[in-house]
Protein backbone atom coordinates (compact mmCIF):
# COMPACT_ATOMS: atom_id res chain seq x y z
CA UNK A 1 0.00 0.00 0.00
CA UNK A 2 1.28 3.50 -0.62
CA UNK A 3 1.52 6.32 1.72
CA UNK A 4 -1.54 8.25 2.94
CA UNK A 5 -3.09 10.73 0.70
CA UNK A 6 -4.71 13.90 2.79
CA UNK A 7 -7.27 15.74 0.75
CA UNK A 8 -9.16 18.78 1.90
CA UNK A 9 -12.39 17.47 1.70
CA UNK A 10 -12.26 14.40 4.40
CA UNK A 11 -15.88 13.44 3.35
CA UNK A 12 -18.74 12.22 5.48
CA UNK A 13 -18.48 11.51 8.75
CA UNK A 14 -17.43 8.25 9.72
CA UNK A 15 -19.92 5.97 11.38
CA UNK A 16 -19.15 4.18 14.58
CA UNK A 17 -17.56 1.06 14.87
CA UNK A 18 -20.60 -0.72 16.02
CA UNK A 19 -23.02 0.93 13.40
CA UNK A 20 -25.31 -1.22 11.36
CA UNK A 21 -25.76 -1.89 8.46
CA UNK A 22 -28.35 0.94 7.16
CA UNK A 23 -26.25 3.52 8.57
CA UNK A 24 -23.35 1.94 6.74
CA UNK A 25 -24.99 1.57 3.55
CA UNK A 26 -25.96 5.33 3.66
CA UNK A 27 -21.85 6.47 4.51
CA UNK A 28 -21.33 4.44 1.78
CA UNK A 29 -23.55 5.61 -0.63
CA UNK A 30 -22.38 9.41 0.33
CA UNK A 31 -18.71 8.61 0.08
CA UNK A 32 -19.20 7.08 -3.08
CA UNK A 33 -20.84 9.95 -4.57
CA UNK A 34 -17.87 12.57 -2.91
CA UNK A 35 -15.12 9.96 -4.37
CA UNK A 36 -16.47 10.06 -7.68
CA UNK A 37 -16.96 13.72 -7.94
CA UNK A 38 -13.51 14.28 -6.52
CA UNK A 39 -12.25 11.53 -9.54
CA UNK A 40 -14.45 12.79 -12.37
CA UNK A 41 -12.56 16.13 -11.20
CA UNK A 42 -9.04 15.38 -11.68
CA UNK A 43 -7.28 18.01 -14.06
CA UNK A 44 -5.99 16.83 -17.26
CA UNK A 45 -2.82 17.55 -16.07
CA UNK A 46 -2.73 15.70 -12.52
CA UNK A 47 -5.03 12.85 -14.63
CA UNK A 48 -1.71 12.06 -17.35
CA UNK A 49 0.80 12.33 -14.35
CA UNK A 50 -1.05 10.08 -12.22
CA UNK A 51 -1.91 7.56 -14.64
CA UNK A 52 1.34 7.71 -15.90
CA UNK A 53 2.55 6.43 -12.31
CA UNK A 54 0.07 3.97 -11.88
CA UNK A 55 0.61 2.71 -15.49
CA UNK A 56 4.42 2.23 -14.55
CA UNK A 57 3.38 0.27 -10.67
CA UNK A 58 0.73 -1.42 -12.84
CA UNK A 59 3.00 -3.04 -14.99
CA UNK A 60 5.81 -4.47 -12.59
CA UNK A 61 2.40 -5.44 -10.86
CA UNK A 62 1.35 -7.37 -13.58
CA UNK A 63 4.95 -9.16 -14.59
CA UNK A 64 4.57 -12.31 -13.23
CA UNK A 65 1.12 -12.97 -14.92
CA UNK A 66 2.87 -12.89 -18.78
CA UNK A 67 1.40 -15.75 -20.60
CA UNK A 68 -1.87 -15.96 -18.04
CA UNK A 69 -5.39 -15.29 -18.87
CA UNK A 70 -6.05 -11.79 -17.19
CA UNK A 71 -9.18 -10.11 -16.49
CA UNK A 72 -9.40 -5.92 -16.57
CA UNK A 73 -11.93 -3.27 -17.20
CA UNK A 74 -12.89 -1.11 -19.82
CA UNK A 75 -12.68 2.60 -17.93
CA UNK A 76 -15.78 4.89 -17.62
CA UNK A 77 -17.04 7.75 -14.99
CA UNK A 78 -12.43 9.08 -14.56
CA UNK A 79 -11.70 5.72 -13.59
CA UNK A 80 -7.78 4.87 -14.74
CA UNK A 81 -7.60 3.73 -18.09
CA UNK A 82 -5.56 -0.05 -18.05
CA UNK A 83 -5.86 -0.61 -21.58
CA UNK A 84 -2.50 0.37 -23.07
CA UNK A 85 -0.72 -1.86 -19.82
CA UNK A 86 -3.32 -4.81 -20.92
CA UNK A 87 -2.56 -4.60 -24.07
CA UNK A 88 1.23 -4.92 -23.66
CA UNK A 89 0.60 -8.22 -21.86
CA UNK A 90 -1.64 -9.38 -24.65
CA UNK A 91 1.41 -8.91 -26.92
CA UNK A 92 3.58 -11.15 -24.16
CA UNK A 93 1.23 -13.84 -24.75
CA UNK A 94 -1.86 -13.31 -21.99
CA UNK A 95 -5.46 -13.53 -22.77
CA UNK A 96 -7.54 -10.82 -21.94
CA UNK A 97 -11.41 -11.09 -20.56
CA UNK A 98 -13.63 -8.53 -19.44
CA UNK A 99 -16.79 -8.62 -17.59
CA UNK A 100 -20.21 -9.01 -18.43
CA UNK A 101 -23.21 -8.12 -16.66
CA UNK A 102 -25.62 -10.78 -17.40
CA UNK A 103 -28.09 -10.40 -14.35
CA UNK A 104 -28.10 -8.21 -11.41
CA UNK A 105 -27.27 -9.84 -8.45
CA UNK A 106 -25.67 -12.29 -9.87
CA UNK A 107 -22.12 -13.04 -10.89
CA UNK A 108 -20.25 -11.69 -13.78
CA UNK A 109 -19.34 -13.66 -16.53
CA UNK A 110 -16.09 -12.71 -18.09
CA UNK A 111 -15.35 -13.16 -22.04
CA UNK A 112 -12.21 -13.39 -23.92
CA UNK A 113 -11.45 -9.55 -25.20
CA UNK A 114 -9.13 -8.71 -27.93
CA UNK A 115 -8.51 -5.58 -30.49
CA UNK A 116 -11.36 -5.49 -32.84
CA UNK A 117 -13.88 -7.99 -30.64
CA UNK A 118 -17.24 -6.98 -31.40
CA UNK A 119 -18.39 -4.89 -28.58
CA UNK A 120 -21.75 -3.92 -27.53
CA UNK A 121 -23.14 -1.47 -24.89
CA UNK A 122 -23.89 -3.47 -21.57
CA UNK A 123 -25.00 -1.80 -18.00
CA UNK A 124 -23.75 1.99 -17.61
CA UNK A 125 -23.25 2.25 -21.41
CA UNK A 126 -20.03 0.44 -21.05
CA UNK A 127 -18.77 -1.76 -23.55
CA UNK A 128 -18.33 -5.28 -22.91
CA UNK A 129 -17.94 -8.53 -25.78
CA UNK A 130 -21.06 -9.05 -27.69
CA UNK A 131 -20.34 -12.75 -27.50
CA UNK A 132 -17.85 -15.75 -26.87
CA UNK A 133 -17.75 -18.69 -23.75
CA UNK A 134 -17.44 -17.33 -20.56
CA UNK A 135 -13.69 -17.70 -19.05
CA UNK A 136 -12.22 -18.01 -15.83
CA UNK A 137 -9.18 -15.60 -15.41
CA UNK A 138 -6.19 -16.22 -13.17
CA UNK A 139 -5.83 -12.67 -12.25
CA UNK A 140 -8.44 -9.60 -11.78
CA UNK A 141 -7.45 -6.08 -12.29
CA UNK A 142 -10.14 -4.40 -10.34
CA UNK A 143 -11.53 -0.46 -11.03
CA UNK A 144 -11.98 1.27 -7.65
CA UNK A 145 -14.08 4.29 -6.47
CA UNK A 146 -12.40 3.56 -2.48
CA UNK A 147 -10.44 1.55 -0.70
CA UNK A 148 -9.24 1.00 3.03
CA UNK A 149 -5.92 -0.45 4.29
CA UNK A 150 -7.31 -3.67 4.88
CA UNK A 151 -7.42 -3.59 0.96
CA UNK A 152 -11.84 -3.45 0.66
CA UNK A 153 -12.62 -2.25 -1.93
CA UNK A 154 -15.38 0.33 -2.57
CA UNK A 155 -17.37 -0.30 -5.56
CA UNK A 156 -20.45 1.15 -6.90
CA UNK A 157 -23.10 -0.80 -4.62
CA UNK A 158 -23.64 -3.70 -6.85
CA UNK A 159 -21.54 -6.32 -5.43
CA UNK A 160 -20.47 -7.76 -8.56
CA UNK A 161 -16.95 -7.97 -7.97
CA UNK A 162 -17.36 -9.50 -4.46
CA UNK A 163 -20.12 -12.32 -5.93
CA UNK A 164 -18.12 -13.21 -8.75
CA UNK A 165 -14.82 -14.04 -6.85
CA UNK A 166 -16.46 -15.90 -4.32
CA UNK A 167 -18.27 -18.17 -7.01
CA UNK A 168 -15.07 -19.01 -8.60
CA UNK A 169 -13.70 -22.37 -8.47
CA UNK A 170 -10.53 -21.45 -7.84
CA UNK A 171 -10.06 -18.04 -6.19
CA UNK A 172 -8.22 -15.62 -8.60
CA UNK A 173 -5.59 -13.13 -7.72
CA UNK A 174 -6.48 -9.34 -7.53
CA UNK A 175 -4.99 -5.87 -7.92
CA UNK A 176 -7.31 -3.38 -7.62
CA UNK A 177 -6.32 0.31 -9.53
CA UNK A 178 -7.62 3.71 -8.47
CA UNK A 179 -6.25 7.30 -7.79
CA UNK A 180 -4.99 7.55 -4.12
CA UNK A 181 -7.50 9.92 -3.55
CA UNK A 182 -10.06 6.91 -2.87
CA UNK A 183 -7.91 5.90 0.21
CA UNK A 184 -9.93 5.21 3.17
CA UNK A 185 -9.58 4.72 6.75
CA UNK A 186 -11.93 1.97 6.88
CA UNK A 187 -15.16 1.03 4.06
CA UNK A 188 -16.85 -0.83 7.24
CA UNK A 189 -16.49 -4.61 5.47
CA UNK A 190 -19.28 -6.83 5.96
CA UNK A 191 -18.77 -10.79 6.09
CA UNK A 192 -19.19 -10.96 2.15
CA UNK A 193 -16.62 -8.29 1.28
CA UNK A 194 -13.84 -10.35 -0.26
CA UNK A 195 -10.44 -7.99 0.73
CA UNK A 196 -7.93 -7.80 -2.65
CA UNK A 197 -4.70 -9.29 -2.33
CA UNK A 198 -2.73 -5.82 -3.21
CA UNK A 199 -3.37 -1.90 -4.48
CA UNK A 200 -1.76 -0.15 -6.97
CA UNK A 201 -2.14 3.59 -6.81
CA UNK A 202 0.14 6.73 -8.44
CA UNK A 203 1.60 6.48 -5.17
Amino acid sequence: MSDMFNISDPGPELPAANADWPVVRDWRKQTRAKLLEQRIGISAEDRAAWSERISQALAAALEPYAGQLIGFYWPFRGEYDPRSILSSMRDRGSRLALPVIVEREQPLVFREWSPGSLMTQGVWNVPTPESGEAVLPNLLVVPLVGFDEQGYRLGYGGGFYDRTIAAMPTKPRTIGVGFELGRLETIYPEPQDIPLDSVVTER
